[in-house]
């Protein structure tokens, strides 16, 4: 599988699911996980910090609430941009 078609099928998986092919990376493809986490543009300093801040939580699961966090800043950044889009005159646009 290439990286683009497993982040979109992340998409598709349960919370659970996710958590678990997440502790999967952890475990036999950390370059992997690293390289989801730079596609999903998931913070390193949060990452690190929550990470601290909770060091008996499954690591897999903070990951997971991380990359559904950031999705959905992203869903919310592309809606608001389609607004402020809608707002720009005819006459300015491409």
């Amino acid at each position: 599988m290439n990286n683009n078609s497993e982040l979109i099928s992340l998409e598709k998986l349960s919370f659970d699911e996710l958590v678990a092919h997440i502790n999967q990376l952890i475990s036999r493809d950390f370059a992997k996980l690293v390289y989801l986490l730079y596609a999903v543009d998931v913070s390193e300093k949060k990452l690190k910090q929550l990470l601290a801040e909770h060091p008996n939580e499954d690591a897999g699961k903070l990951i997971a609430l991380l990359i559904l966090e950031r999705q959905e800043q992203k869903k919310k950044s592309r809606e608001q941009f389609k607004q402020n889009e809608q707002d720009i005159p005819e006459e300015d646009k491409w």
